[in-house]
């Protein structure tokens, strides 16, 4: 499991990295790494930084189990840190020792283990698995955003774990790095260098990532009725 502790504070108007913000008694990115360290079948958590972030990241690791939570240097955007965690994880990989790898976003700190374990349980056995929450929002059909519509349940708003069988998803990085390529999410760069099955499973609409200065608020609400 990779959590990516990347991003900034910058649309919610803090001066750090939002992943490392306050939430409930513990940081942001604690929620998450402490509800995948609690899921059956996450042998390997892997947090994935920012080098500045090293003293944020050093409080993070007092907040959670001794010794469960392996830290990685992240490099200059999200594919690049993703590559990282995932050369970090290779060795393991090429033995066979490591099945499939998820990789999630640290300013989701809502995520639920069952959510974890489906997206897990559907990229072994199929291959590939993103959660996704249908869009009922009004979306654009022009670039102008002159025409607008309903998206009516047609679009699905992807959320993270994403999931995949970890020999082609290590394979697809290391491909991407010799061609330059850096995709938009996960799934982009596996769609354009494998042939797995990459299956939309249900997302969680609870499942919040922490943007804007009000997502905190609504997060530690969602929190408290868990």
């Amino acid at each position: 499991m990779l959590v990516l502790a990347g991003g900034s504070g910058t649309r919610l108007g803090a001066a750090t990295n939002k992943v490392y913000l306050p939430l409930a008694g513990r940081s942001v990115i604690a929620h998450s790494l402490l509800r995948f360290a609690a899921t059956p079948g996450v042998e390997r958590l892997v947090l994935v930084a920012r080098p500045s972030d090293h003293e944020l990241v050093r409080a993070v690791l007092d907040e959670l189990p001794p010794d469960r939570v392996e830290v990685v240097a992240g490099g200059s955007n999200r594919h690049l840190s993703e590559l990282a965690g995932l050369r970090h994880l290779a060795a393991a990989i090429t033995a066979g020792d490591l099945d499939v790898v998820a990789i999630h976003d640290g300013a989701r700190p809502l995520v639920t283990r069952e959510l974890i374990s489906k997206v897990l349980a559907t990229a072994a056995e199929q291959g590939g698995a993103i959660p996704g929450i249908p869009v009922t929002d009004l979306v654009a059909k022009d670039d102008l955003h002159t025409d607008l519509t309903e998206a009516g349940g047609t679009l699905v708003r992807v959320q993270t774990p994403q999931a995949f069988r970890a020999a082609e998803l290590l394979d697809a990085y290391e491909r991407s790095a010799a061609e330059d390529f850096a995709g938009t999410d996960t799934s982009a760069c596996v769609e354009k260098f494998t042939d797995l099955t990459v299956v939309c499973v249900p997302g969680d609409p609870g499942n919040l990532k922490v943007t804007y200065a009000a997502d905190l608020p609504l997060a530690e609400e969602l929190l408290s009725q868990r």
